[in-house]
């Protein structure tokens, strides 16, 4: 980021942000957390195979959840004391989804140099957002701080995002589908869309088959379906899915006209939801 900009950015490690974007624009970054069984560590600070070796040993999904208010008092005082005359714009992970955004901005109660924005995305959505935000302080290092939110705003409501999970034991084991339905979903090879709506996470088509199939059909579909611009595109994968299956993807993704194309894996947080072998994209409607 220019280091003329009156702003520095902050969110969580639940956007799963790629290092050399936060090191290019200097975005500062706050845990979330895991616990597994008895121990709690931050988001990020062990290898995501923990995630699915915990599955696998106790059939139990570790817990996550969001930064807490001390997190942020923590990293706005670091943040205040490196860049004194700076205002932190915090575009957080989809307030309906975690505390995050609250513990935020209880935090910034008596800091007049801090604005809290809910982003209303969570992993590659929300980096897409934090992505859009930098670029255009870049551009425009000296923007009034009411024309930086409202142009946070459009990349927010811009900002589409989709996953398709490779299996539904993770859902089935969270709650958030039946055994039944889980048990049918590994018989007939079935994987709902899932979308982000408003911050929620809402399961919309299903697709049936091989997710090599899978992810060039919800390529071409979500990108009718949302009239996304094709100058960039972001692609979600989560632990175990294959690098041959990740080509294929992406290969069909410039067959259909993206330029630019940024892969993101999922960390810690949204492969516990999601489970392993996920694939999702993300990308912005024309305006």
């Amino acid at each position: 980021m220019n280091d003329l900009s009156k702003y520095i950015l902050l969110a969580e490690t639940g956007s799963d942000l790629p290092k050399e974007i936060a090191e290019r624009y200097n975005i500062y970054i706050v845990p979330m957390h895991v616990s597994l069984g008895d121990e709690t560590l931050d988001d990020g600070a062990f290898p995501v195979e923990e995630i699915c070796n915990y599955y696998a040993r106790t059939k139990k999904l570790p817990k996550t959840s969001g930064s807490s208010p001390e997190d942020f008092n923590v990293i706005f005082d670091k943040i205040h004391d490196e860049w004194p005359d700076k205002h932190i714009i915090y575009l957080a992970y989809s307030a309906v989804t975690t505390c995050s955004y609250q513990s935020g901005c209880i935090a910034s109660e008596d800091r007049d140099y801090v604005t809290s924005i809910d982003t209303q995305q969570v992993s590659a959505g929300q980096t897409a957002v934090i992505y859009e935000t930098a670029k255009l302080l870049e551009e425009q290092p000296h923007i009034t701080l009411e024309e930086l939110i409202k142009a946070v705003e459009v990349f927010c409501k811009r900002t589409k995002m989709c996953f398709v999970p490779d299996e539904l034991e993770y859902l089935r084991a969270g709650g958030r589908v039946s055994n039944a339905v889980a048990m049918g979903g590994k018989l007939l090879s079935i994987h709902p869309a899932i979308e982000i709506e408003d911050g929620y996470l809402i399961a919309k088509k299903k697709y049936r088959g091989r997710m090599d199939r899978v992810g060039i059909k919800l390529v071409k579909d979500f990108t009718e379906k949302h009239n996304l611009q094709k100058d960039h595109i972001w692609l979600l994968w989560a632990i175990g899915l294959s690098e041959e299956i990740r080509r294929t993807i992406e290969q069909a993704a410039r067959d259909y006209g993206y330029e630019k194309i940024t892969w993101i894996q999922t960390g810690c947080v949204i492969t516990t939801h999601g489970g392993p072998g996920a694939f999702g994209l993300v990308g912005l409607t024309n305006q």
